[in-house]
């Protein structure tokens, strides 16, 4: 069977009448087809360009906090590929990755800028895929505009005027939709405010360092004996994950791409006095984020970032298909648990990293004044 034929079935089995054609028209106006255009400024041809290099998490971009002089036009460059990945020992999964991770890259821009991005569909595919941008404007996020066959590459691009912190999926249509972000195709993007983080007061706040976890749900079909199954393609588990992903329970619900992804030497580090910012995001469950032994000082739970945070929270929230932000100053030396406090979800399921902490430990802040020993009954 060839592979246009895979790509052309799926899609018309399970998108009805939207389903991308073999043959798409490509729009000779760079906006909606249908629709009146009104160009794009000159002046976006007389912006500065950079070029950010994207990086697998939970690292993140380098960038800074402060906003650039003036807007400018950020490049990145995106590919799609569909892979086998192990989630644990001895259960695989076929992944669909932004740049082979999951999640896909974090993406760091300022308020103004504008997003232009080189979305490939890697030639080995079997499947469609576009991209769907909770931070931009028109479009389904810009998925109307970005469905690519194997062998295909769009270019897009959209100006960055929400600030926060906000998930991006892929979004082909119908039930590919859920299928797709639940094989870990989803990332995140951050939108600095253009006049940086502030507090409840508004004193300015900055962090030293930042990462970033993607939890995923991943729903795993098992045989009549109770043993994961594995399939040969991207294609082929389809009809298996449907039933269950319909039951709303997933197998596996992990930070990155596998359990123990950022645990023993693949933690996160930090030291004490260093303030680290977290970016969390969810495509599709709620989930309660906790550091154990630390905590929110600073907290955006929607990713509100042009606002003020939250301060001092043990435990917060992120709503399903969004993302959201913690800050902390690390007072003490050690592993640090960051979790989903769920704590099935995290202990039992996988949703969880470890942080390595590096200093000297202050015993004000806690002591061990006698160290276990018998009773004396």
């Amino acid at each position: 069977m060839s592979k246009k034929f895979v790509v052309s079935a799926i899609c018309a089995a399970l998108l009805g009448a939207s389903a991308y054609a073999a043959d798409p028209v490509v729009s000779t106006t760079g906006g909606l087809p249908g629709y009146e255009v009104i160009k794009a400024s000159d002046e976006i041809a007389k912006l500065p360009r950079v070029k950010q290099t994207l990086v697998a998490p939970p690292n993140v971009p380098e960038h800074t906090l402060e906003a650039p002089a003036t807007p400018r036009v950020v490049e990145v460059e995106m590919f799609i590929e569909e892979k086998e990945i192990e989630v644990e020992p001895g259960v695989f999964m076929w992944a669909f990755t932004f740049n082979g991770s999951v999640p896909g890259p974090l993406i760091v821009v300022h308020e103004g800028d504008y997003v232009e991005l080189t979305l490939k569909n890697l030639s080995k595919n079997v499947l469609v895929h576009n991209i769907d941008f909770h931070a931009s404007t028109g479009a389904l996020g810009g998925g109307e505009l970005t469905h690519v066959a194997p062998g295909e590459e769009v270019k897009l691009r959209w100006k960055a005027i929400k600030p926060g912190v906000h998930i991006y999926h892929c979004a082909p249509g119908g039930a590919m939709i859920p299928w797709h972000v639940v094989h870990g195709m989803n990332g995140a993007v951050v939108v600095l405010p253009k006049d940086g983080l502030k507090d409840k007061n508004g004193n300015k706040l900055t962090y030293d360092k930042a990462i970033y976890i993607g939890e995923q749900d991943f729903y795993i079909p098992k045989d009549e004996n109770g043993n994961y199954k594995r399939y040969a393609n991207a294609a082929e588990s389809y009809a298996d994950d449907k039933k269950v992903m319909d039951g709303l329970i997933p197998t596996h619900i992990v930070f990155g791409e596998r359990k123990g992804h950022y645990t023993g030497d693949n933690s996160p580090t930090s030291k004490v006095g260093e303030t680290l910012m977290i970016y969390h995001s969810q495509a599709n469950r709620f989930t309660y984020p906790h550091l154990i032994g630390g905590h929110g000082e600073y907290v955006w739970e929607r990713g509100n970032l042009a606002d003020a945070p939250a301060q001092d929270l043990e435990t917060w929230s992120i709503a399903a298909g969004s993302a959201g932000a913690a800050m902390y100053t690390f007072k003490q030396p050690g592993t640090y648990v960051y979790l989903n406090h769920n704590l099935i979800e995290s202990v039992n399921l996988g949703a969880l990293a470890t942080i390595k902490v590096d200093g000297k430990w202050n015993n004000d802040l806690m002591e061990q004044l006698v160290a276990p020993r018998k009773i004396k009954e």
